[in-house]
């Protein structure tokens, strides 16, 4: 595994100019990494923040809050906080941080390098290791758990509608039939058996990608999740603030798509909102969404599904 001085995070250049961070402006104020992961992008805004400049990183996965606590026991300038980004206006509070007072909020979303390079978190069809893909291994229930719980339909349908997957029906079949002889309790065995269940497979993917990505999303609630996050994101900004927003699956992206074009028409709100906000929208949209450059997807293959949309808060509180 790349350490950290190797790692880039993806879209680091778009993600820096969609806060309005130039490495030589004087930069400062309150930002806030909804989502840690390797540290990539909080630590770029560190390194271009002046002394006044302050970053909260929330992350839900306790492996990744200790190596980022690491991070913050060298540099006073950072927060971290371990919890879901649902949770995100209960753990600003907690944290000592101003609602309505960031100058920008970030979110990089899906799984991160750290927990796909782990066998042992079970994330990743490419090596063996226990079906678990929980982000905190200390809540929820694993993956192995819903797989040899649910029924053929449920599973169709979480396999179906979270992956895109046209074989879901095929595979949930497949998989109510081996757990009758025993339980699948592996990566490996999940991936051998969807494998075999999945007749064609699309060029350079492997047949288990849509549904393990399925199952990591259901087991964690990354849809619900994002859904309860953004309107608190919008909320932590302040006047002028901008949300940068990093999607790599396409039901994520047009949940934020959607939500971001809400907010930038008065004529979408209900009555009870505009009057609680003010006349004109609560956002702008700042620019087209931005993807990664072919010398970037060469680099970093992840980066090519992910797209980052940036708005700005307009309205005042």
């Amino acid at each position: 595994m790349p350490d950290n001085a190797e790692h880039r995070p993806v879209l680091l250049e778009e993600v820096l100019a969609g806060l309005k961070l130039a490495p030589e402006g004087d930069n400062q104020g309150g930002y806030l990494d909804a989502t840690w992961g390797r540290g990539g992008h909080a630590r770029a805004m560190l390194a271009v923040l002046s002394e006044r400049g302050r970053v909260l990183a929330l992350d839900r996965d306790p492996q990744a809050v200790r190596q980022a606590q690491q991070s913050a026991a060298e540099d006073s300038r950072l927060t971290v906080v371990q919890g879901a980004f649902s949770e995100m206006a209960k753990l600003i509070a907690e944290s000592g941080f101003q609602q309505r007072s960031f100058a920008g909020v970030l979110f990089d979303l899906g799984v991160s390098s750290p927990q796909l390079d782990e066998p042992a978190r079970g994330f990743s069809f490419r090596a063996d290791g226990p079906l678990d893909m929980r982000m905190d291994p200390e809540r929820g229930e694993p993956a192995q758990v819903f797989v040899n719980r649910a029924s053929e339909q449920e599973l169709a349908g979480v396999i179906g509608r979270l992956g895109e997957e046209r074989f879901a029906r095929r595979i949930a079949r497949a998989i109510v039939a081996q757990r009758r002889a025993a339980p699948i309790d592996s990566t490996s065995a999940l991936a051998a058996l969807v494998a075999g269940a999945v007749a064609t497979r699309e060029p350079g993917k492997h047949p288990a990608t849509r549904t393990f990505q399925a199952l990591r999303m259901h087991v964690n609630d990354e849809l619900g999740e994002l859904e309860k996050a953004l309107p608190q994101a919008v909320d932590a900004l302040a006047p002028g603030g901008r949300l940068c927003v990093i999607s790599f699956h396409s039901l994520e992206d047009r949940m934020v798509k959607r939500y971001l074009r809400r907010l930038t028409r008065d004529d979408d709100l209900p009555p009870e909102v505009a009057v609680a906000h003010g006349p004109g929208p609560r956002l702008r949209l700042c620019g087209r969404p931005r993807r990664a450059s072919v010398a970037e997807v060469e680099r970093n293959p992840r980066s090519r599904s992910a797209v980052l949309r940036v708005a700005e808060r307009t309205d005042v509180d």
